[in-house]
């Protein structure tokens, strides 16, 4: 059954959205529609009979009751800024025959709640991840959740993606961030659960059904979410090491050392370096000499607590005087701190300037990363002659971004076209064989679909089916995202 059982939405639909949502929330225009209807990698491109952006929760729920009514296919969107494809309109229809509506939660902008007290916000779908770090920090607290694309990441959207960044080595990703949920169902009924409750042992927690479900069942429309005190100061790190292994032990001595002061920590490899320092304008390498592998680190203090360089720096010299760091510099100011970020969060813009790459973002046990790296990387290049694998990220949290590039000196994009789509399948099967996941924290979307379908235990996807027919049973949120379309299509 293919995407086009769905309905187009009918003229009579289209007028009632028109008239509740006003000019400001409904548009058929297709200029208005073209900047969204492609994921952020430019790899699918989708179609949608209408944007339509409701302004609040009344609004949302008349959406999704209305659309439920005839069956259409809703799909979410927040900031576009989907890895793996989760928020395009693509397989539903087509252009000349549009089957769904695409959802925009972008005007839904409101802070609703900031408190200390609670050490809790209450933020609207709409809003945007930068944003939502200056509200916090106006009453001496932080949301601590941040990664490269803050500007353009909405709340909805975190909160559909489980996303992760670079901070979970501390606090988790936003499964572990999220206190509270409001949320339309399917049918148009609502989800009010926003209360900052720390313990609710209240039954299935059906906020976590929500978060890292992609918009398959349900349309996000806020969400409570946990704050932590500020941060007094904080010293970052960047350290020359010879072996993925060497990483792994100064994590665990760092941590032996400092506890949770160490926030993040992340794996940067020789040729990853040499491309940013390559493509990125104001860059420079912070060593003397090259390492074949390189560690950011950033550890922090509470304010009035004693500062942490001077234990970074004592640390860092024990690991170097047993061998387990080949050199190390520690950032004298904020300016020197930001650059050395800059590093590590212009990797994959680097990469991408650099030319074409199968992009796969994996995880398995911490301890044992190193050696899935190396013997990953290894049967890559056996079974694709020339392919150069780079993996770069999140050690501290078993996360990688494991990417294939083309062999050097050919046609990148020719390569992509004819390979990337069996490298994909074969890097996915190496992390299942291992016990990992091949989505850790980007999601499923459309573009992970079928090697997930492929590979996941079969009770996992027999559950999670059963979940979306009894939450979702003519299967309208976000069809062909994360679970088969045929199998969410509604019945004849």
């Amino acid at each position: 059954m293919s995407g086009m059982a769905y309905p187009a939405p009918s003229a009579a639909l289209l007028a009632t959205l028109r008239d509740r949502l006003g000019p400001a929330g409904f548009s058929t225009d297709p200029a208005d529609l073209a900047p969204w209807l492609t994921d952020w990698r430019r790899r699918l491109t989708g179609s949608a009979a209408a944007l339509v952006s409701p302004a609040n929760l009344e609004e949302a729920a008349f959406v999704v009751a209305a659309a439920a009514t005839d069956g259409v296919a809703l799909v979410p969107q927040g900031g576009n800024s989907s890895m793996v494809a989760g928020a395009t309109p693509a397989g539903i229809g087509s252009d000349s025959d549009p089957r769904a509506l695409l959802v925009s939660m972008r005007r839904m902008r409101t802070i609703r709640r900031v408190s200390a007290d609670d050490n809790a916000v209450v933020a609207e779908a709409g809003v945007v991840l930068a944003d939502l770090h200056a509200a916090v920090e106006a009453v001496d607290r932080r949301f601590p959740l941040s990664l490269a694309a803050k500007g353009n990441a909405t709340v909805g959207g975190l909160v559909s993606t489980n996303a992760g960044g670079t901070q979970v080595l501390r606090f988790g990703p936003m499964r572990a961030l999220v206190l509270g949920i409001e949320a339309v169902l399917p049918d148009g009924s609502l989800l009010q659960g926003l209360a900052p409750l720390r313990k609710d042992n209240r039954g299935y927690d059906l906020k976590q059904l929500l978060i890292g479900g992609e918009g398959t069942l349900g349309l996000v429309t806020a969400a409570t979410l946990r704050l932590v005190p500020a941060i007094g100061a904080r010293t970052v790190a960047w350290i020359g090491l010879h072996t993925a292994e060497d990483a792994l032990g100064l994590l665990r001595m760092l941590e032996d050392r400092l506890g949770e002061a160490v926030e993040s920590f992340e794996l940067v490899p020789a040729e990853g370096l040499a491309l940013v320092l390559r493509h990125i304008p104001d860059t420079r390498t912070p060593l003397a000499a090259a390492w074949p592998w390189n560690v950011l680190v950033e550890a922090v203090s509470s304010p009035g607590a004693e500062p942490i360089a001077a234990r970074i720096e004592a640390a860092l010299a024990e690991a170097i005087e047993h061998g387990l760091v080949g050199d190390a510099t520690i950032a004298a100011s904020e300016a020197q701190a930001d650059a050395l970020w800059k590093l590590r969060e212009s990797l994959s813009e680097a990469e991408a300037r650099d030319g074409v790459a199968a992009k796969h973002d994996v995880a398995v046990p911490v301890a044992d990363m190193p050696g899935f790296m190396a013997r990953a990387a290894t049967a890559v290049v056996e079974r694709f002659p020339g392919a150069r694998p780079i993996a770069f990220g999140h050690l501290g949290d078993g996360n990688v971004h494991f990417n294939i590039r083309s062999p050097a000196g050919g046609d990148d994009k020719a390569w992509f076209a004819a390979n990337a789509a069996a490298v994909s399948r074969f890097v996915h099967a190496l992390v299942t064989e291992a016990g990992g996941s091949m989505s850790a924290e980007h999601g499923i979307g459309r573009l992970k679909r079928a090697d997930f379908v492929a590979l996941a235990d079969p009770a996992r996807l027999a559950a999670m089916m059963a979940i979306k027919r009894a939450l979702d049973p003519r299967g309208i949120m976000n069809p062909g995202a994360l679970l088969p379309l045929a199998e969410a299509a509604p019945p004849p």
